[in-house]
Formats: structure tokens, C-alpha cells, sequence
């Protein structure tokens, strides 16, 4: 069972904000893991200063960073590319990767105070180097001297004492009104390497807990080529309290076809916490993208949301075009931008994944 202690954030008046809320920041981790992205990292520094200077023009953006060495490489590749090193902060930790999305904390926020839900990592259950990783948050909480809560549970698989929470950012999807999107695959599936004895109720108990969400939309599995069991952010997406948009694949011959069409029913009928029926938009799939043999997990569903911008994977696809007006016509008041993805994909994730928001 899930073991509530009494200052859990909801009980104190957290909730775990809307990533469309007012940011204080963009997290981010310098690219410095060779085997991420094989034979491209030279590359993928020159992805980060577009992605980088897209954000700096709106928010703040804080680096993880290796080394005074790679620190230096950042300033310098970053100022080439005419970003404003002003709004580009720097705190030098070693991480074995640089995937913010699961590796940094949940923020939470009351209306007095913004602070951290501390999730255990275990490398997706599938890595063996995330000890690092897994250090991240107390680094970012020392940093910004914040308050940070751990999830814990009791009376897993005949452990009587507490055991931490497994979770990834990823996974899990908020529209900040208490309303959670997940997957079956990825926290309930067959091979559950996460978080061994916990079972669907116990898990909404502890979201309810740490993050304040009420009601979880539970979805079936995830994209093809995704290594991580089922991200949810590949796959659906909140864009406003009400709305979801969802991949969606035309070619019944693609594997992803019925999976994303079954998806698609489930949340035809589903509604959120305040009680609407949700509004449904299909979102294209761009063509399969493939390295050495295998799928990548290429997604536009895998977008970030910033202040004033939202910055959407492009994959040289004649389907980019169409993504970016669906979500142009979702974002109004928010320009629209595509990010060339087809190198970063290759290390099995894009613009959500490699990023972390930050709310005031």
C-alpha cells in the first residue's frame, strides 16, 4: 500500500502545474554522452544552441554541466550561435545523461511556495549507469534552496520498510486542474520493473498525494521504437485544461496503427477532473524513422511548452508541415516553432524529453 505521510504537498496545497503555466526556467543538460547519439554528438551540440536560443528569448535556461571543460565548450558554442549567455545559467554536476524530462524533480507549487517531488530513477529499468542521475534533484534543490518530498511506500514485496517511488517525467502527463495522463504499459505493465507490488489504486493514491491530480487517464502502450515501456509524452498531450491531442497513424500497416487507434477510443469517452468530456485532436505521425535496423521513437507529440513558444520535432517529413498547424491553431497566443529532430531522435528521445520546466 502507499504510505501517505501527513506533509505530502497536496496536503499542504501543492499541485503539480500545467507545463503552459508561467516558467521561471527551462532545464537542461549539456550533451556530453557519446553513446546516446552514436557518431552524431558533435551534432547534437549544434541542435542544443538552436533549442537554446529559441528559449533564451523567453525564459531563463539552466544548464547541467560535466566539467569546467564542457562548461566552457557550452559558452562557447552557445555564443557563436548568438545566444544570450545572460539568460543561460550554469551548475556544474556530473550526470551519466542528459535527459531532464526523467531525471529532474516534479515541481510542485502552493500559493506561497514552489517546491520539489523527488522521484527515485533506476535508469528506466533498463540502464545500468543512473546513479548520477539519480542525484540530480537534490542538486537542483540545494541550488534553488527549495523543499523537496519523497514519495515513498511500505509492505512491497515483503519489505516492511520504505521504499521510494520509481517515476519519470515522462511518463506522465499534468493539465494542473488535477488531472494526470499515463500509460498501462509503462507503470502497469507485464515486465514492471518500476515499482514491483504497487497497484493502480495505490499509484493514484500517490499521485494524489505529491502531485494534487484527482483523476488518471489511464491509456493503453505506447509508441514503437520507445525504450522506455510507454512514455505518455509520446504519445498524448494536454494543450489546455480539456484538450488532448494524440498521435495518430493513418497506414493501417504501420505497427503503430492500432495501438494509437485504440488509444484514441479510450479517450473519446473519457473526462477530465473538473468533469468536461475531453476534446480529442489527432496529431500526425511522421514517417518511420529508423537507425541501424531499428524504429526510433519520432513523435510531434514530444513538444515543449515555454513561455510565449512551443518548440515542436521536425523530422524533414512532408508531414511537419501539418503537425505545426495543428498545433499553431492550439497554441494561439504562443508562436509555433519546429526543431530539426532527425539527429537528436537518434538517442531515443526529443525536445520533451531532454527538457524540464521550471514554474514561478
Amino acid at each position: 500500500m502507499a504510505r501517505i505521510t501527513p506533509n505530502a504537498p497536496s496536503a499542504a496545497g501543492f499541485r503539480q502545474p500545467a507545463e503552459w503555466e508561467p516558467h521561471r526556467a527551462t532545464w537542461l543538460g549539456w550533451p556530453h554522452q557519446a553513446a546516446d547519439w552514436p557518431g552524431k554528438l558533435s551534432a547534437i551540440v549544434w541542435v542544443y544552441t538552436e533549442i537554446v536560443k529559441k528559449l533564451a528569448a523567453h525564459e531563463q535556461v539552466c544548464f547541467f554541466v560535466q566539467s569546467p571543460r564542457i562548461e566552457a565548450g557550452a559558452r562557447d558554442a552557445l555564443g557563436k550561435a548568438g545566444v544570450d549567455l545572460d539568460r543561460v545559467e550554469f551548475l556544474r554536476c556530473a550526470t551519466d545523461r542528459t535527459w531532464m524530462r526523467d531525471i529532474a524533480p516534479s515541481f510542485v507549487k502552493s500559493h506561497a511556495e514552489v517546491a520539489m517531488v523527488d522521484w527515485d530513477f533506476n535508469g528506466w529499468a533498463k540502464y545500468p549507469n543512473f546513479r548520477r542521475d539519480n542525484r540530480v534533484p537534490s542538486h537542483m534543490a540545494r541550488h534553488r534552496s527549495m523543499r523537496r518530498f519523497l514519495p515513498t511506500t511500505s509492505g512491497r514485496s515483503g519489505n516492511r520498510s520504505p521504499t521510494r517511488v520509481v517515476l519519470e517525467g515522462g511518463s506522465i502527463d499534468c493539465d494542473g486542474q488535477g488531472t494526470m495522463l499515463t500509460t498501462e504499459e509503462c507503470l502497469l505493465g507485464d515486465v514492471q520493473q518500476r515499482n514491483p507490488g504497487l497497484d493502480r489504486a495505490a499509484l493514484e493514491a500517490i499521485f494524489a498525494a505529491y502531485l494534487g491530480v484527482t483523476k488518471v487517464l489511464w491509456l493503453g502502450r505506447g509508441i514503437a521504437g520507445d525504450d522506455t515501456h510507454g512514455h505518455i509524452d509520446d504519445l498524448a498531450r494536454f494543450v489546455r485544461p480539456g484538450t488532448v491531442v494524440i498521435a495518430h497513424e493513418e497506414n493501417r500497416r504501420d505497427e503503430n496503427h492500432a495501438v494509437l487507434a485504440e488509444n484514441f477510443e479510450r479517450l473519446q469517452g473519457m473526462t477530465d477532473a473538473a468533469g468536461r468530456r475531453l476534446e480529442v485532436v489527432k496529431l500526425p505521425m511522421p514517417s518511420p524513422v529508423a537507425f541501424d535496423g531499428m524504429r526510433l521513437p519520432a513523435s510531434y507529440a514530444n513538444f515543449y511548452i515555454a513561455n510565449e513558444i512551443v518548440l515542436v520535432p521536425t523530422f524533414n517529413d512532408p508531414r511537419d508541415r501539418e503537425a505545426l498547424g495543428i498545433l499553431s491553431q492550439l497554441f494561439p497566443e504562443r508562436q509555433v516553432v519546429g526543431i530539426h529532430a532527425t539527429d537528436l531522435v537518434w538517442g531515443l528521445g526529443t525536445l520533451h524529453c531532454l527538457s524540464h520546466e521550471e514554474p514561478m
